[in-house]
């Protein structure tokens, strides 16, 4: 509006206050997110629990001390965020001071007087103030002075007086104004060139600057930070080679980009590496350095795969060098196994569309698989899963191999009994040995559920060709502990039943067998644990309570099917009584008792199936809400010695047909498997009827040996034929076709008594 002035804030204290506002919001979830956390008693237990051999050791050594730039972090973090709590205590100080000066105004207070003074005593002491507090004077104070001034017409003049009295303000009601909480001295002459200068600096520049850093580089990184040249890198090689090996897949994984110091800044080089690189090459046979693809026989490429063929051979390397160099690839390996793993998946599906010519075996994706587990616990290809032990070495793994038993896994270690295993490892000493046990508890024990349906669909155990099929993957995950420790085991059973019953366990647990249904019949019930076997009694009364529910389940439907029969033979009877038609109407009722029977065909399946259909509805409530919650990363710590940081356990879940050796369905990576976890797996059925033999796989990306498979069979029938009109409509349909075609023949023969021929016309006559 025309002449209206802006009023700033002369004092500051409402400027101070925005300023307090302002730095709360700030600080305080900087605090919770910056400040370095210290360790809790949680993590002082878990230090205890893990185990004392070599590499462990180092590794928590490791990782107690910090890098030296991260600690110079949390430093300059510290100290940024004391200063600003420091900063705002500032105002806060400030602030009260305010508060103080202008809500306790009394004017006796002010000049230096008592209540009974007289007006003399209140000019003498008037005069003696304004001596000193006169801006003209050197000691004076422009503020001070004004509200000495205002005090002392508080006590002198009668209309201030009684102001003060009735509204504790010697000028009377104060009325609302609003005004800008900004100093004056913004809007000065004098700072116009200064503050002009800091909202360019900061608006101009500082923003659009910061906003094109960060673009420039989130454009070159994927949702998994991996770099997209890297991704392109890995779609090529898997284009170029669709059966690829574990060698070939290690070459590729060294020649990402992130290990290349063009593109990754975070990449030492070393004047050391032109003499300790060569050295470490000639100890490692068949590492290919004169190869001559591109990127692969790059200097950057040949020192990371010399380093990852390193860990994977467990060769010492030099601490101070080599070994940081080691760390830093190790701990990205994971994450571009992953985007490999990805990467060949997405090549499959685009040569399925026929996009692409050649299509990458399940090998490849398979051999990409196995890269992650061998990293984590540094492991060459064909070594001995029991190599993932503390304190278990070549030489010891040689007298776990005898004339009757051959121990290969963990799973068969630890289902020895404790006199035989610890005959096995009688070389380690007892702290040792108890290492090994306290690993062995920790080790992951999956178990399996996988139920296949049609969903949205009437039957959906019918598998047509062409539907779609979704596989549903429970997975439950528990401890060695609970299944193996000693204090579950019953002393007074004999030996046969609990070589039985560890040969069940061991058969059930081993990765890549057939299902535990292909070995009924070679035992004997004698040979059973009595605890398996179950009293003819009890089966008898399970199986009459099972009688008893289908019973109950028909007797609903039953019930269900008799009233809407009724309400059927009702809307029947209704459409005789109004039809004029008799052959219609009959025809009417046979059509709505034939669809009375079929209705209530479904009504007594639906009684049937409300249970399983509540389940499903239950489920995809639970699904949509973990869906919204996030996906979390955290499962459990992987016991890897060799590796850089805290390694938490994941798995992928896929469906393949290893009969043609290809891949049904993408991986699934589950990263939240606590105890419990749900996958879903959809693919379509074959469009050729006959019966298929697929197999849903679980592979573990940090552990060898713990891989399951469970296979499915597919009785894919031939597709139904889509009905072009319901029956009703058909019906109403040949009514109409019947009408027209009456009202077609009376049309006939009007046209041919108006249009008569000549010799009709003469005969007529005559």
């Amino acid at each position: 509006m025309a002449g209206q002035k802006f009023q700033y804030d002369e004092s500051g204290s409402t400027f101070l206050y925005f300023l307090i506002s302002f730095l709360g919001l700030v600080l305080v979830p900087c605090t919770f997110i910056f400040w370095p956390a210290e360790t809790t008693p949680q993590d002082e237990t878990k230090k205890k629990q893990i185990c004392h051999c070599e590499g462990c050791i180092k590794k928590v050594a490791r990782m107690k001390k910090p890098e030296k730039w991260k600690g110079l972090k949390k430093t300059f973090q510290r100290f940024i965020l004391a200063l600003g709590w420091l900063f705002l205590a500032f105002l806060v100080y400030k602030v009260q001071e305010f508060d103080y000066e202008y809500a306790n105004f009394d004017p006796y207070e002010i000049i230096g007087v008592g209540l009974q003074a007289s007006q003399a005593e209140i000019r003498k002491a008037y005069k003696k103030q304004s001596v000193i507090l006169h801006p003209d004077k050197p000691t004076g104070d422009h503020q001070k002075f004004m509200r000495l001034q205002k005090a002392y017409e508080a006590l002198t003049d009668e209309t201030a007086r009684r102001n003060y009295e009735l509204y504790g303000n010697p000028d009377g009601p104060g009325a609302m104004h609003f005004g800008i909480a900004l100093p004056s001295w913004i809007v000065e002459k004098e700072n116009s060139l200064w503050v002009l200068g800091l909202y360019a600096l900061v608006f101009m520049i500082g923003l659009p600057t910061a906003v094109a850093i960060w673009w420039y580089r989130s454009s070159k990184f994927s949702n998994d930070q991996v770099l997209l040249d890297t991704t392109q890198l890995y779609y090529y090689f898997i284009h170029k080679t669709p059966q690829m090996v574990f060698k070939r897949a290690l070459m590729v994984l060294a020649a990402s980009l992130e290990f290349e110091k063009g593109h990754n800044p975070e990449i030492v080089e070393r004047p050391s590496d032109n003499i300790e690189i060569p050295s470490l090459i000639k100890q490692i046979p068949n590492l290919g350095e004169k190869n001559k693809e591109r990127p692969l026989c790059f200097p950057y490429s040949i020192k990371a795969r010399a380093l990852l063929f390193a860990h994977l051979s467990r060769i010492p390397l030099k601490e101070e060098t080599l070994d940081l160099d080691r760390l830093y690839i190790v701990k990205l390996c994971p994450t571009l196994i992953n985007e490999m793993v990805n990467c060949v998946s997405q090549l499959i599906m685009l040569a399925y569309a026929g996009r692409i010519p050649r299509i990458p075996s399940l090998d490849t994706i398979e051999a990409t698989m196995k890269l992650s587990p061998h990293v984590v616990q540094a492991l060459n290809e064909g070594k001995s899963s029991l190599l993932q032990l503390p304190h278990v070495t070549d030489d010891i793994i040689r007298h776990f191999v005898s004339k009757k038993k051959q121990i290969k896994t963990i799973h068969q270690l630890v289902a020895l009994p404790s006199e035989e295993r610890r005959q096995m490892l009688r070389t380690l000493t007892e702290d040792q040995y108890n290492d090994v046990m306290r690993v062995c508890e920790k080790f992951p024990h999956l178990e399996m559920s996988v139920n296949y349906e049609v969903v949205d669909d009437d039957d959906s155990g019918v598998f047509t060709a062409g539907a779609i099929v979704t596989v549903t993957v429970n997975l439950h995950r528990s401890s060695l502990e609970e299944l193996f420790h000693e204090k579950h085991v019953d002393l007074t059973k004999t030996s046969e039943e609990m070589k039985e019953k560890r040969e069940s366990q061991i058969i059930k647990s081993s990765g890549w067998r057939r299902p535990q249904s292909s070995w009924k019949g070679k035992a004997s019930k004698k040979n059973k644990p009595n605890h398996v076997i179950k009293n003819k009694k009890d089966k008898v009364h399970d199986k009459d309570a099972e009688k008893e529910k289908e019973a109950k389940k028909l007797a609903n439907g039953r019930e269900k099917k008799m009233k809407l029969k009724k309400t059927k033979l009702e809307r029947v009877e209704d459409i005789e009584n109004d039809s004029e038609d008799d052959d219609s109407a009959s025809h009417s009722d046979e059509s709505e008792a034939g669809e009375a029977d079929t209705e209530s065909h479904r009504d007594e399946k639906n009684g049937i199936d409300e249970d399983a259909e509540w389940e499903k509805f239950q489920r995809g409530l639970t699904k949509r809400e973990k869906v919204l919650e996030g996906k979390s990363k955290l499962s459990h710590s992987v016991h890897s010695p060799y590796f850089t940081d805290d390694k938490q356990e994941y798995w992928w879940a896929y469906v393949c047909d290893r009969k043609k050796r290809s891949l049904i369905t993408a991986p699934f990576q589950i990263t939240n498997l606590v105890t419990n976890e749900e996958v879903q797996l959809k693919f379509t059925a074959p469009m050729k009827p006959g019966i298929y033999t697929f197999q849903v796989c679980v592979r573990s990306d940090s552990f060898l040996g713990f891989d399951i498979c469970e296979d499915i069979k597919l009785d894919v029938k031939e597709a139904r034929e889509i009905p072009t009109a319901h029956p009703q409509w058909e019906e109403f349909s040949s009514d109409e076709d019947e009408d027209e075609d009456d009202d077609a023949g009376v049309g006939n023969d009007d046209d041919e008594s108006e249009y008569t021929t000549d010799d009709e016309v003469t005969d007529d006559s005559d």
